[in-house]
């Protein structure tokens, strides 16, 4: 690995290297465009981690690494800047009243920071010790092809791939709509639909019996909630994200300016969504006939405010469909359902 990973302190990567042991057999990696999730155990037993997949740079003198170190922030030297990864960032930022700048966008690399490869790396690596046998699996999540052209993925898997057989890994690929599915759909034999809302993206699957029959992404998620309201009432989308975060209800009437372009949003997305659904279905020829309802589960930091599900069934319901839906529900933990569900993955590899 490059020397200015040599730099890079975190308790959580400690932590992560000291307890590998025999009984957490697997890993499952959500490699998203806001944060980064770990998923680590076996059959019986998971536990979750995350890291904020941002980062923010800061002029280099000896001094500043050598406070950022006593201080156990994570970063690493790059020429005349020191790059402060994950969590750390977001503090930074709202200490200079500036923006992190994140290493992924619309679900793959950001093709505009000549540095997300080394940064996206660096945050990983706060959350994965190497391999405790050389071709361990660990899985992965990848967005799907989007319905409106989109990056190619191929540089992003890649990237990740290269990366994690570095540490010794066998990395496996698993869909982001899929693993919601494998996440949250066991007692229905992993057959519905999973549907993942980001911060870059949205990712939606259809699977029979875990086998995937649909898949897409649309290149639209909470960044675009947060961006679109921020340019409509002149308010940093950062200000706008913390007040989403910090409690919105799309069930009860906007009281503010900001509230209100967050319920516009919100709805735009929606309706977006499900139409791209619907315009999916329609289109594949691939589709099982259903004779029985299939469910459906929202999962992703984007599909957490209160009311959120009742919009998206709403609009989805209005809409036909060859097949039934039948219950529409929001993942038991939205946040970390698709590395979860990429554990799971991991877990059914011999």
């Amino acid at each position: 690995m490059d020397d200015r990973f040599d730099d890079v302190i975190d308790a959580q990567g400690a932590a992560a290297a000291a307890t590998s042991n025999a009984t957490t057999l697997r890993i499952g990696l959500d490699v998203g465009t806001s944060k980064i999730v770990r998923a680590r155990g076996d059959a019986k037993q998971t536990e979750t981690a995350d890291q904020l997949n941002a980062f923010f740079t800061v002029p280099y003198s000896a001094l500043t690494q050598a406070t950022l170190r006593q201080s156990n922030v994570p970063h690493y030297r790059d020429c005349e800047d020191l790059v402060v990864c994950g969590a750390a960032a977001e503090k930074f930022a709202h200490m200079f009243n500036a923006e992190t700048r994140r290493p992924m966008a619309r679900g793959v690399l950001n093709p505009l920071e000549p540095s997300a490869a080394t940064v996206l790396e660096a945050i990983m690596g706060m959350l994965i010790p190497n391999a405790r046998q050389n071709g361990e699996v660990l899985a992965f999540s990848v967005p799907a092809a989007g319905t409106q052209g989109g990056a190619d993925l191929t540089y992003h898997e890649g990237t990740i791939k290269h990366y994690l057989r570095g540490k010794g890994y066998n990395p496996l690929a698993v869909n982001e709509g899929l693993a919601v599915i494998l996440a949250e759909l066991a007692d229905e034999n992993f057959t519905g639909i999973g549907v993942s809302c980001g911060g870059g993206m949205c990712n939606v699957a259809m699977s029979y019996l875990s086998i995937p029959t649909l898949t897409f992404s649309l290149a639209q998620g909470g960044d675009y909630i947060d961006a679109s309201v921020g340019a409509v009432v002149n308010e940093p989308a950062t200000r706008v994200k913390a007040i989403k975060e910090e409690g919105l209800d799309l069930s009860r009437p906007a009281t503010d300016k900001i509230t209100k372009a967050l319920h516009i949003y919100y709805e735009k997305l929606i309706e977006t969504l499900v139409e791209e659904l619907v315009g999916a279905v329609n289109r594949s020829q691939k589709l099982p006939r259903a004779d029985y309802e299939l469910p459906l589960v929202l999962a992703g930091g984007t599909s957490m405010p209160r009311g959120f599900r009742e919009r998206f069934e709403t609009v989805l319901r209005r809409r036909p469909l060859p097949f039934e839906i039948g219950e529409v529900r929001v993942a038991a933990d939205p946040l970390t359902s698709t590395a979860r569900g990429t554990l799971i993955a991991a877990l059914a590899e011999r």
